[in-house]
Parts: C-alpha cells; sequence; structure tokens
C-alpha cells in the first residue's frame, strides 16, 4: 500500500489515494499508522476520494481512529497532494469536507505547490462559558468553524500545562462530542500566540481551525483586528477575515515529507 506523509506547520497526516480503491478498516488503519513508535507517525490519517459536489473529497480520521470533520493543515496538503501528482492541473479547486465544501488557491513555486490559501468558510462565535480542569476555572469561548473549538484567552500559552490540562477540557460535559482546545495570547501588531490540544490527536504543532477559531473569537471579544498572523508553535498562518462575505481565509505552506510503501497487513 503506497502512502505519502505530509505536514503543514508540523500538523503531519498520512495521505492515501482512495480516487479507485479504499482500504478496509479507514478507523483502525489510521491508528496503527499514525502511532509514533509502531507505525509511520502522524496527527492521522486523510483519505484522498472522488468529489460529490467539488473536485475531491477527504475523509479525515484522527490518530485515535475517530473522525474527523475538517482540518485546516489537512486539506493545504490535500490540495499540494492532487496537483503536485497530477491528478488535477487546475489551481482553483473545491475540497468535499464532513464540514461541508472548501474553495482552494495553489501557490506555486517551480511547478510545485508550496503554499494554499483555503476558503475556510463563516465561523460562528457562541456565547463565553465556564471550563474547569485541574483546579482551575478557565473562561472560554465557544467557535464553530466546520468543528468545535474552545478557546481560551491568556498571558502566555506556553506556561498552560496543556498536557494536563488538555484531555480533561477536551471531554468537558459541556462538548458532548469532545471539543479542541486553543489557548491565545493577543500580541502587538496583529498578531496572535496560539498553542492547540486537539480532541482525537493531542497537543499538536498546529491547527488550521483553530487559528480560525481565535481569530474569530479575537475579533469578537476586541483583542484583535480582522487580518492576523497566527503564531504556532510549528510556524506562522495567515488570516483575514472578510467582511464582503463573513468567510475566513487562511493562507500558508503545505510539504511532502516522504512517499513509502507499506504491507497491505499492517
Amino acid at each position: 500500500m503506497h502512502i505519502t506523509k505530509m505536514q503543514g506547520l508540523g500538523n503531519d497526516y498520512i495521505y492515501l489515494n482512495c480516487l479507485e480503491t479504499v482500504p478496509e478498516d479507514l478507523p483502525g488503519l489510521a491508528v496503527r499508522l499514525s502511532h509514533r513508535h509502531f507505525g509511520v507517525g502522524g496527527d492521522g490519517l486523510i483519505a484522498i476520494r472522488p468529489g460529490v459536489t467539488g473536485d475531491f473529497s477527504m475523509d479525515m480520521y484522527n490518530a485515535d481512529g475517530s473522525r474527523g470533520a475538517m482540518c485546516g493543515n489537512g486539506i493545504r496538503c490535500v490540495g499540494k497532494y492532487v496537483y503536485d501528482k497530477g491528478l488535477t492541473r487546475k489551481t482553483c479547486l473545491t475540497i468535499d469536507t464532513g464540514a461541508g465544501p472548501r474553495a482552494l488557491e495553489l501557490h506555486l513555486h517551480r511547478g510545485r505547490v508550496d503554499q494554499v490559501t483555503v476558503d475556510m468558510g463563516e465561523p460562528k462565535v457562541l456565547p463565553s462559558v465556564e471550563l474547569e480542569a485541574e483546579g482551575e476555572v478557565f473562561s472560554a469561548w465557544p467557535v464553530e468553524v466546520g468543528n468545535p473549538h474552545a478557546v481560551i484567552f491568556c498571558p502566555d500559552p506556553r506556561e498552560v500545562p496543556l498536557e494536563r490540562v488538555g484531555p480533561v477540557l477536551e471531554r468537558s460535559p459541556l462538548f458532548p462530542g469532545r471539543v479542541n482546545v486553543e489557548f491565545a495570547a493577543p500580541r502587538d501588531g496583529d498578531r496572535l500566540d496560539v498553542r492547540v490540544w486537539e480532541r482525537g490527536s493531542g497537543l499538536t504543532l498546529a491547527c488550521g481551525t483553530g487559528a480560525c477559531a481565535v481569530l474569530a473569537a479575537g475579533v469578537k471579544t476586541g483583542r484583535c483586528g480582522r487580518r492576523t498572523s497566527v503564531h504556532l508553535p510549528g510556524g506562522v498562518l495567515e488570516l483575514d477575515w472578510r467582511r464582503e462575505d463573513g468567510h475566513i481565509r487562511m493562507t500558508g505552506p503545505a510539504v511532502t515529507v516522504f512517499e513509502a510503501e507499506v504491507e497491505e497487513t499492517f
């Protein structure tokens, strides 16, 4: 079975071409391949399939085998995958996701995709809630960006013991389907520093939908402008929350790490 390892700001997934055939038990395969000691290693698996309304579709599985509706870093790599492998010559295309279709604009360098802009849709910011973990109460802003997020503003995300509080906050009873958690700090010059705990994957280097959620909550609370740079441990995303249609456009890198063959019985 041929696989492609790709990453966007260190948010790494294993990609499968499922345009013609689909392996059995994709959730189980995601768990096995994503293991960083006994597998390939990754935050999950993304299967690229024929589009329903769009050019292609992506089926996303987290490292624990659970389904994910949408991944901002992952979808950028889908765009690079289909273009660099000659599956399309279009530089503007649409990818069907569990959160609905998303439009991509591919930016080329020497004939290959190196940056991708994604229309992430319109975020929905809900009233703030209080979440408790490790004896501490956090004020969080729930945001829907195709998947659920809880944004918590703090002085310095690096000082938050995310490995301890992340699993507890993810499973808050206020979010029956679990939730992604972002700790964010606004800085001068429309910059946001962010760390992420992703449901189903844990501590990750970046999260595209999480960056969009932080921007939406930041604008809602007057902490930042509509155009900002989101700095994550894995790198920087450029975001623009457009007034004309209410959609957030996200631009960031997409990188192929390696190609490999794995045993069919893996």
